[in-house]
């Protein structure tokens, strides 16, 4: 036959995702856990309660979770209600990280320096109305090996920032399944980047979700959409890069 140089190199497969965990235990939490070095939860469900126990929209709910630069927050499911979830004041790491319903937002990254990186490697999300990943620093993001089902968008780059920062997005080994709005949306205008290889979107025939959305963000008011799809320069993918089931 045929020597296999001959044969085209396929886009790599995507590695196969972690099916949902089933919680070791849970822990009621009524005042944000501070996290330096590693935390790992084991794998219990964690929950708001008190003044971490509404469950709302509004943004300025304090986290669950709020890890110090160069954490690790790893094997912990967040139930419900998350509060505001997980804030990262820097470079910080969510290994297996689990929300099984979103509040405000999943994490929120945050920081000051460019040069911070926050990684979610594996994990999944279910139910997030608004966003789960909010960008409100610099740096880059960083969301591989997670599942994310019921959602509004996976990945925000912050629109309306009082300061606002050029921010870089990577999407790799991620399975979306509808219903869903957006994979990412970025600030063109700041010169944001979102790059993606190895996404399935699962029961989306009519292809509705919109990989890659362009905003020209500001630092007061609202953003304006201002298009989407890949363009070479800010959103980054080919048609191979996605695969829909």
């Amino acid at each position: 036959g045929a020597s296999a140089s001959a044969v085209p190199a396929a886009a790599p497969a995507a590695a196969r995702l972690a099916s949902w965990p089933s919680p070791s235990g849970q822990q009621a939490v009524g005042a944000t856990i501070n996290v330096s070095g590693t935390y790992d939860g084991k794998l219990k469900r964690y929950y708001g309660t008190g003044a971490l126990g509404s469950g709302g929209q509004q943004e300025g709910q304090s986290p669950i979770f709020k890890l110090a630069d160069g954490a690790v927050l790893k094997n912990v499911v967040l139930g419900s209600p998350a509060a505001d979830g997980i804030h990262c004041t820097g470079t910080c790491t969510l290994q297996n990280v689990w929300w099984e319903d979103v509040g405000e937002d999943a994490a929120t990254f945050k920081g000051t320096s460019s040069s911070q990186t926050m990684t979610v490697d594996g994990g999944g999300a279910r139910a997030a109305s608004d966003k789960v990943f909010q960008h409100n620093g610099p740096g880059t993001m960083v969301i591989k090996n997670f599942q994310v089902q019921n959602f509004g968008k996976l990945y925000r780059s912050c629109g309306n920032c009082s300061k606002q920062y050029k921010r870089n997005v990577v999407i790799q080994n991620v399975t979306a399944t509808t219903p869903g709005k957006v994979l990412a949306g970025i600030n063109t205008n700041y010169g944001d980047t979102a790059r993606f290889s190895q996404i399935t979107i699962v029961n989306d025939g009519s292809r509705k979700v919109v990989v890659c959305d362009k905003y020209k963000g500001v630092t007061s008011g609202e953003p304006t959409r201002i298009g989407s799809g890949a363009d070479g320069v800010n959103c980054l993918y080919s048609s191979s890069d996605i695969v829909y089931r």
